[in-house]
């Protein structure tokens, strides 16, 4: 019996308020086939997709899907079908969910399926759930088919970033799609991994909201055990070795 998805808590990001931001280079291009495109705006539709979903780092002739392109193209798949097909090539797969965590794979298929980074920890353990109990098909059914996805972009539309501007601009943040994933298996033997490391300490997961915050005593507090500070041995004295005629004043 599959487990219903974990709840987790919102948080406020920014494509979750309205903006009133002047229109500029960041903002987001809608890409869409509502319109009925021409073949060059086709184009431009079916590249948005590869960018969006492989980031233009991945971007090779070996990811191509000349298959779903021509059922896009022909009218016989909607956008959010070819989003689908790409979420579930071998490319994909390969260049991201072989080469990371469950954890890592969800927050990337969030940032660039929903066009927003994850909420907590307790988001990512959900959709992780989610890929442990339903597979990736399973799990990019079920992103898919939210309602977060639907009312964002719906059938025609592809993907996109929402709201870029801030924070990630005032913070310095690149765009999801700039986020590379870990090295993959080729370049992992080249620089001698994997690597076992054995650790005798038994480390406990503490969420994201539970940690302390800058400012929070308990920081110092591990800062001062961290000094490994001793207090200073005091010399021994013992009563054998103390010259009593020494302390009688004499006249």
């Amino acid at each position: 019996m599959a487990l219903p998805l974990l709840e987790y808590s919102y948080k406020s990001q920014n494509q979750r308020v309205v903006g009133y931001e002047v229109a500029g280079e960041e903002k987001p291009i809608i890409y869409t086939t509502e319109n009925t495109p021409s073949s060059a705006e086709m184009d431009e539709i079916i590249w948005a997709g590869y960018r969006q979903i492989f980031s233009e780092h991945q971007i090779l002739s070996s990811t191509r899907q000349k298959f779903l392109e021509s059922q896009l193209r022909n009218g016989q798949i909607s956008v959010r079908d070819f989003i689908r097909g790409l979420l579930l090539s071998d490319p994909f797969r390969r260049l991201n969910y072989d080469t990371n965590s469950n954890y890592r794979f969800v927050e990337i298929c969030v940032q660039r399926v929903l066009g927003r980074d994850i909420y907590n920890e307790r988001e990512k353990i959900a959709w992780s759930i989610v890929v442990a109990q339903k597979g990736i098909q399973g799990f990019v059914d079920a992103v898919l088919n939210s309602d977060e996805y639907l009312d964002n972009f719906g059938f025609d539309t592809v993907p996109y970033q929402r709201r870029r501007i801030l924070p990630q601009r005032a913070q310095g943040e690149t765009p999801f799609n700039l986020k590379t994933p870990r090295y993959g298996e080729y370049h992992r033997g080249q620089l001698g991994f994997p690597q076992i490391v054995w650790q005798n300490v038994v480390r406990r997961f503490i969420p994201q909201e539970k940690q302390a915050t800058a400012g929070n005593p308990a920081l110092y507090l591990d800062m001062a055990r961290g000094l490994g500070l001793r207090d200073p041995e005091m010399p021994r004295v013992s009563t054998s070795n103390m010259n009593y005629l020494a302390l009688v004043p004499r006249k």
